[in-house]
């Protein structure tokens, strides 16, 4: 981040603020973890801090300190639309470009405000005053650590804030498995961990807190999975029928994607889960190694992220998109 937007956020924060703080639509650990992390630091330091969330987030992330102060647009815009026009400041966490917030991009575009940055994807918009953008780090969190630091208060780091900065980089870096985990990812983890934080225990609240359900959509969506192992790929489909034989709630698909890379010898995997209300089929993809499923994403199912970790999404049926999918894995080299 460049020293002379430092020394500016610096004097923006140096008298009390009233400050939202926003996650992307549909957030996921580190979208919660930042977001409440930064929260809790500009409380401490005396500013009129509010997380709004586009939508609801996942149950698995309820127990994360200061989650019962978010704010939910969808289920209270006329109040999350007046702190937005109210706000001095407005951070984005974890996106860079207002349609990832769904019906708050109208709110977004016409504020006057002053916006700040802060996230790890790539191709940034530029509607940020402040931008801290760093591809190269494996999560948001990471860089509310290191954002913190620029202003010279990492002792205001404390157990909760480091909680929740913990739970962001534990959970986009797939546990300490993915690329982007480096030496100073685990570095800022030990710092947090003698701060206090629970890192044997936040794991269980994460990943070892499942319904029965779950479990058995879970189930499902292995017996759905279907390899393709002349092209090192394979993929997973759940269609809304399925989704409501095993009651769905927000939360039970995340990571089941993951399997996919587990099988020898696959080198990208995606899921696609139907969402009849919203009339699309989600699309979560996965990769190991060179191929670069951000690129794959944005070229042909109107998406992105990083290059082992993209999302994207089809506006056609199912059995269409799986045809159209299957068909471009065939001309991949991986």
């Amino acid at each position: 981040m460049k020293i002379q937007d430092i020394q500016a956020i610096q004097s923006l924060l140096a008298t009390p603020k009233k400050i939202a703080i926003i996650p992307h639509r549909n957030p996921d650990g580190d979208a919660m973890g930042s977001t409440l992390g930064l929260y809790h630091f500009l409380r401490k330091n005396n500013h009129e801090a509010t997380v709004i969330s586009p939508n609801e987030f996942p149950d698995f992330l309820a127990w994360l300190p200061g989650t019962e102060t978010v704010q939910i647009f969808e289920k209270d815009k006329e109040n999350c639309t007046k702190i937005l026009a109210e706000a001095d400041i407005v951070f984005t966490l974890d996106f860079n470009a207002f349609h990832r917030v769904g019906e708050m991009e109208k709110v977004l575009e016409v504020l006057e405000t002053t916006y700040i940055m802060i996230d790890h994807h790539q191709k940034p918009d530029d509607y940020a005053a402040y931008m801290y953008s760093e591809t190269s780090i494996g999560s948001t969190c990471e860089m509310i650590y290191n954002f913190i630091s620029f202003l010279d208060q990492k002792d205001q780091i404390d157990k909760t804030i480091g909680t929740c900065i913990y739970t962001g980089i534990l959970t986009d870096s797939g546990s300490f498995r993915f690329p982007n985990t480096t030496g100073n990812t685990h570095r800022i983890v030990a710092e947090l961990i003698d701060l206090g934080v629970a890192n044997t225990e936040i794991p269980n609240l994460l990943f070892d807190n499942s319904s029965y359900n779950r479990l058995q959509l879970l189930g499902k969506a292995l017996q759905n999975l279907k390899v393709l192992p002349e092209h090192k790929t394979s993929y997973i489909t759940l269609t809304q029928e399925e989704l409501n034989t095993f009651n769905y709630v927000k939360g039970d698909t995340e990571g089941i994607v993951n399997y996919g890379l587990s099988i020898k010898g696959i080198q990208f995997t995606a899921i696609f889960i139907e969402n009849k209300d919203e009339k699309i089929i989600k699309i979560s993809f996965r990769s190991q190694g060179g191929f670069d499923v951000n690129e794959f994403a944005r070229a042909h199912f109107n998406g992105g992220g990083h290059r082992n970790a993209a999302g994207g999404k089809s506006e056609v049926a199912m059995e269409e998109t799986i045809n159209k999918f299957e068909n471009l894995v065939k001309n991949l080299t991986l």
